[in-house]
Parts: C-alpha cells; sequence; structure tokens
C-alpha cells in the first residue's frame, strides 16, 4: 500500500468574492508540480458561491464534470438545451465530449451554495456531449458506501465515461465501513466532507483526503459522524 495525504489546510485558495474556493490539484491559479492529479482525478474544487453568485456561461471539451451539492442548490443550464436545479442529495455530471457551453449559479438569493466540483479525465475523446443527474436517499448510505457514479449505464448510478467509481458514506461515531476496488490497478481517493476518521494509519479531518493505491480494500473507522467521498479511478 501506498499512500499520499492532502490536508484541508493545503489546498490552493482563491477569494473572488462572489466565489471562495479550495483547490486539491492545481487549477486556474493555483499551481503545484507536485500536485497535478491523482491519476485520471484532476480537479476537486470545494466551492462557495454567494447568494445569486455563480459561474456565467463558458464552454469545455473532453472532460468528465461532477458536481456535489453539500449545501443548498445550484441552477444549471446548457448548450443541450438542459435547465436543471440541483440540490443537496443528488449528483450532477457532464461529458463534454467534443464541446458544450454552461452556466451554473447559486439558486438562491438568501443562502450560499456550497458544492464540490470534480474533474476526470475520459476514456474516449470526442463523444457526444451528454448530461446526467440522480438524487439519492441518504438512508442508503447510511453506515455503507453507496455507489452513485459509474461507468454502467444503469437507473441506480450517473453514468461517466471513464473506468471511475465514486462512493458516498454517512458514518455514525464508531461505525466501520469496508471499500472493495472495482478494477484492478485503480488507486483510491477518499476525501473527508465531515467529520473525523481513522484510515491506513492515518487520522482524516473536515475536508482532509488520503489517495492510496496498490490495495484491494479500504476500511474506515468513524471517529466522529463523517460524511465521506470515496473516488476509484485509474492510475495510468
Amino acid at each position: 500500500m501506498e499512500k499520499i495525504i492532502h490536508r484541508a489546510d493545503s489546498r490552493g485558495v482563491a477569494e473572488h468574492g462572489w466565489l471562495s474556493s479550495r483547490h486539491t490539484f492545481s487549477f486556474a491559479n493555483y499551481y503545484n508540480p507536485e500536485r497535478m492529479s491523482f491519476g485520471k482525478l484532476r480537479v476537486l474544487n470545494d466551492d462557495v458561491v454567494d447568494p445569486a453568485g455563480g459561474f456565467g456561461t463558458h464552454s469545455h471539451d473532453n472532460m468528465e464534470i461532477v458536481s456535489v451539492p453539500l449545501s443548498g442548490a445550484l441552477r444549471h443550464q446548457d448548450s443541450m438545451g438542459n435547465k436543471h436545479v440541483i440540490q443537496h442529495g443528488e449528483v450532477q455530471i457532464m461529458s463534454a465530449g467534443t464541446g458544450l457551453s454552461h452556466s451554473e449559479y447559486n439558486n438562491s438569493d438568501i443562502e450560499r451554495v456550497n458544492f464540490l466540483q470534480i474533474w476526470v479525465l475520459p476514456k474516449e475523446q470526442n463523444i457526444q456531449p451528454c448530461y446526467g443527474q440522480l438524487a439519492f436517499d441518504p438512508a442508503d448510505h447510511h453506515n455503507e458506501f453507496q455507489l452513485v457514479v459509474s461507468p454502467e449505464k444503469n437507473n441506480e448510478t450517473v453514468w461517466i465515461n471513464q473506468e471511475a467509481y465514486f462512493s458516498l458514506g454517512d458514518f455514525e461515531q464508531h461505525q466501520t465501513g469496508h471499500y472493495t476496488v472495482r478494477q484492478s490497478g485503480h488507486g483510491i481517493y477518499l476525501f473527508v466532507i465531515d467529520g473525523a476518521v481513522e484510515v491506513a494509519g492515518e487520522t482524516l479531518n473536515k475536508r482532509d483526503a488520503i489517495g492510496i493505491v496498490n490495495t484491494n480494500e479500504l476500511t474506515v473507522r468513524a471517529l466522529d459522524n463523517s460524511q465521506l467521498l470515496i473516488i476509484e479511478v485509474p492510475m495510468y
């Protein structure tokens, strides 16, 4: 087992007035040659957007872009004709493929929205752009990991154009979670949304993360009530 730890306070900082963001990996004006990616996981931004603020229309291509609202709601619109509101408990993905444009705004004029913006490098280049969004019942990831993003086309997960798997778990204090790697050669990136956990001999607190390779399974013990995100990606 090999591991790398990314503490919350080691992330890049971006303050734009309407946006407060923390970058786990190099992004925009934050550049760290030792923080370029974890395998196919390229971006993990922890974004807080002021009421009525947001990202105006802009373009992407050949990137898998996943949004996970942690509090509040996002208002989405894109060049494919999609107009949606994405709330806490839901997961959204855009496969940018040959190219698309979109905007993401805080849907509230009163409260901030906090969401994770995650980019994964695609498996196939220049596919037709597509959009996915699903709601997940918190009861289904209570004291266990629930798969929410996968390369399988079904009604239970959001589809991604990569051999990548995202799982969410809400664990009560002292509870233990077990995760089994789905494909050989993949790495596991565990991000602590909230709480504190013990994993691979390390203690992680809120917004800390650990990347682990060369293991087939992972055991996580909650030191406090904790919300966790696991991202499993190819490392090559």
